[in-house]
């Protein structure tokens, strides 16, 4: 007989046993890791913008890293802040939900009472790409440049229908600004998405459309572009800079994306690095080259930084123009 051995007391029982089902469970968990299932990429857009095309080849390349579909679901509203809105009230961050964000949700509690903080409410995982804006009309409009158009709207202030996506958006704040250099005013049209608003330029049913985007129409002989608010002319169009026309004005307007507070980093990490791989696939750099986007990569804290300081850039443009929250 073995006189080293000793009956297990039944704190030790308890311990072996607990120690065992760890160990059994172990090689469950290291089974499932991140992701197990799909992902839900919310676009806060109706179907048939940019952001569809743009969006859906940026999740086919990611989902290639993660191993797991991503699934687009559009939930317009608000001018695009409804769909990501809807991340900053939901309990649990599990990596399985996230959004499309941009600067329209990040203005939002400066225009509007929200019950949601973009600053404190999201976590950050990257920035995306920066967006195009153009000043458009229909290919057969009367006005063959900006200062055309805006000559015209002094003549006739309030007359000349000026549309974009969303009541709050930075290219109606723009609108306005431009307006009041100009020494006019413009009617001021909200349109739910980009599609929408186009097909109503086209039809003669609005007057100006300024929004991104634009690059099909223009493209396809539909539109005619007037001038950009970018830093520079962009070289596939013979078009002037409204900057360079007088008017110092660029609307910088990266996009990116955003999920639930608290989200685990390690999630977060896997997620910014499997998008910032799908970032150089040759489909999607196709897709932001047909819309006119520019690739403009960020970390995710990176990005949470801009949305801090972009935060009071709004502050002070909303002061300009004298806008008063709702």
């Amino acid at each position: 007989m073995n006189r080293s051995f000793r009956p297990l007391s039944r704190r030790a029982a308890l311990g072996a046993l607990i120690a065992l089902g760890a160990g059994a469970a172990a090689p469950a968990l290291a089974a499932d890791p991140y992701p197990s299932k799909p992902i839900l990429l919310v676009l806060p857009f109706p179907p048939g913008g940019s952001f569809d095309p743009i969006f859906r080849t940026l999740a086919e390349a990611a989902s290639r890293d993660l191993g797991q579909p991503i699934v687009l679901m559009h939930k317009p509203g608000a001018g695009g802040v409804t769909g990501t809105a809807s991340l900053a009230t939901m309990n649990e961050a599990d990596g399985y939900t996230i959004a499309v964000m941009h600067n329209s949700v990040i203005r939002a509690p400066l225009v509007q009472k929200v019950s949601w903080d973009p600053l404190k409410d999201f976590s950050y995982l990257i920035g995306l790409a920066g967006l195009a804006t153009g000043i458009v009309v229909a290919a057969d409009a009367p006005w063959k440049t900006l200062p055309e158009l805006l000559a015209d709207a002094r003549k006739r202030p309030g007359a000349v229908s000026w549309g974009n996506v969303g009541a709050i958006s930075i290219n109606r704040i723009y609108a306005e600004r431009l307006a009041k250099q100009a020494g006019t005013s413009f009617n001021l049209v909200p349109y739910k998405g980009g599609s929408e608003a186009f097909q109503a330029v086209i039809g003669r049913h609005l007057d100006v459309y300024g929004d991104p985007g634009f690059g099909p129409q223009v493209q396809g002989g539909k539109v005619r572009l007037l001038a950009t608010f970018t830093a520079e002319r962009l070289k596939r169009y013979d078009a002037p800079t409204v900057k360079e026309l007088g008017h110092d004005m660029v609307i910088e307007s990266p996009v990116g994306l955003v999920a639930p507070k608290n989200l685990d980093p390690k999630i977060a990490a896997r997620l910014h690095m499997a998008f910032s791989k799908a970032a150089a696939d040759p489909a999607y750099l196709q897709q932001l080259e047909l819309f006119d986007m520019q690739p403009k990569l960020m970390t995710g804290e990176g990005y949470a930084g801009y949305a801090r300081a972009q935060f009071e850039r709004e502050r002070k443009m909303l002061a300009e123009i004298g806008f008063k929250p709702e």
